[in-house]
């Protein structure tokens, strides 16, 4: 439990950093329309610190844990968000400073965010993989 409950709040930490760059850059560069950096801060509160606070009840409830899908889950899951907060800020920052991506570029970084996508999906799945095949600690007592 205390696993997910650091990771968490690495995210949180994340977050408000995300959150804080986000108000800062547009401000400074005057900037007052709209940009995928506000994204960023919501993306890691919610699929980061939240997503793995409900897991640390989870793990004391049942034995999720000890599925092999778990595991996985964590690995693609913690590679898969930060891939794509950071194409969020590879595509926010040009549009912030007003910086008009050529067509390659901007498919290379729609490209690299979709494989981000992936891998969280494939990531979610396998944690309701390892969420089925889990039993609830309370009936193993």
């Amino acid at each position: 439990m205390k696993k997910y409950i650091n990771i968490a709040f690495l995210y949180g930490i994340a977050a408000i950093a995300c959150g804080v760059f986000y108000r800062e850059f547009t401000k400074f560069n005057g900037f007052t329309g709209k940009t995928t950096l506000a994204f960023t801060h919501l993306h890691l509160f919610v699929l980061g610190t939240f997503l793995f606070l409900i897991l640390a009840m989870f793990s004391q409830l049942t034995d999720v844990e000890t599925q092999k899908n778990f595991a996985w889950f964590l690995r693609l899951y913690n590679i898969g968000l930060p891939f794509m907060v950071l194409m969020l800020f590879v595509r926010g920052i040009p549009q912030v400073l007003g910086i008009e991506l050529s067509r390659g570029a901007t498919s290379a970084i729609s490209g690299i965010a979709g494989i981000a996508h992936i891998i969280m999906t494939i990531a979610i799945v396998l944690l309701f993989m390892a969420l089925r095949k889990s039993r609830s600690l309370s009936k193993q007592a």
